[in-house]
């Protein structure tokens, strides 16, 4: 695959080498750099780009939006309720229309086959903000993180996720360790674990770089000695709300509480999660889970007592999906 990141798409990783990947890491890091220091100079000036939103967000559009301003870019937000998308006007007419208006398209949907579709037929890059199988700005933002909250090398530093092993983050986590050769470790029941293919694709990539692969039902096995402890909520956006009783009798055991991150043996351990989260019962959805499960008051996937305490880094993570999703912007269209 070619190192130029110029016109190129990022729609799940696979696709991406090492080399590119710490491209892309090294160029956000400079980027983040440049803005604190009120160094930074504007290379998207008279770009637009379109964002085009079907499931909500909080994270990937502000990143977005805020990085393309940093840069002197324009950008259009496209929801469901304010296009023809999908109602009168399939996706792949969408993508030749916005192609001839815009440098650039972001999706944020459930199918990944959609933001293929859109990347084959716009003629621009094309930016995959999440998808049901993947979230490549999240991993590059949190690569990021790990970098700056870590001494070691990446191929020295280990991490856990702990939950739904088959969500789209413990499948991009996956993918993003095995590229860089990391040591990834997925704790879940086994029939929450990655699918196979996916799986052997990862172990293949990880051959490559020499990256570690566990996956265990284990999550005290999972975050033995590790660097980092990551979760995820428990039932995925588009999910019924029904699965949440089958989700919480499966996925308690690997809730993220003091006993989890005391297994680590790290003192330096901290804890990742890609937001929101549901650490107490302030949210509705929160609220709604502690009155049918008064024990969960405290936190569903992470404890209110992690969550709120010095080893909790989510925040630097949603800060560095900016700084990522900007050098993604910068490298394809500066």
């Amino acid at each position: 695959m070619p190192f130029n990141q110029k016109n190129r798409s990022l729609l799940s990783l696979v696709h991406h080498t090492e080399r590119d990947l710490h491209y892309l890491l090294d160029l956000a890091r400079d980027l983040k750099r440049a803005k604190y220091s009120g160094l930074n100079r504007p290379t998207l000036t008279g770009k637009n780009i379109a964002l085009i939103f079907e499931k909500t967000s909080t994270r990937t559009r502000c990143a977005f939006q805020v990085a393309a301003h940093d840069e002197g870019a324009h950008v259009t937000y496209i929801d469901p309720s304010s296009s023809q998308i999908g109602h009168k006007e399939s996706m792949k007419d969408t993508a030749r229309v916005l192609g001839r208006m815009y440098d650039a398209i972001e999706y944020r949907g459930a199918s990944q086959h959609t933001v293929e579709e859109l990347a084959e037929f716009a003629g621009v890059p094309v930016f995959n903000g999440l998808t049901d199988e993947f979230h490549p700005t999240q991993m590059l933002a949190d690569v990021l993180t790990m970098a700056e909250h870590c001494p070691k090398p990446l191929p020295e530093i280990a991490f856990a996720f702990v939950g739904d092993g088959r969500n789209n983050v413990a499948n991009s986590l996956l993918l993003v360790a095995a590229k860089l050769g990391m040591d990834v470790r997925i704790g879940a029941p086994a029939d929450l674990w990655p699918k196979e293919d996916h799986v052997l694709m990862c172990e293949d990539f990880a051959a490559a770089s020499g990256a570690r692969i566990t996956i265990t039902d284990n999550p005290f096995k999972a975050v033995s000695g590790v660097d980092f402890v990551y979760t995820d909520v428990w039932v995925s956006m588009g999910e019924p709300v029904a699965a949440w009783s089958e989700r919480i009798d499966q996925l308690l055991p690997y809730q993220v509480n003091k006993e989890l991150m005391a297994a680590a043996a790290n003192p330096r351990v901290k804890f990742m999660h890609c937001l929101p989260a549901f650490h107490n019962c302030e949210t509705e959805v929160g609220a709604q889970i502690a009155a049918q499960y008064p024990h969960l008051r405290n936190g569903i996937e992470v404890t209110e007592e992690i969550f709120e305490s010095p080893v909790n880094i989510s925040f630097e993570q949603a800060e560095n999906r900016m700084h990522t999703i900007k050098a993604v912007l910068v490298a394809a269209l500066g």
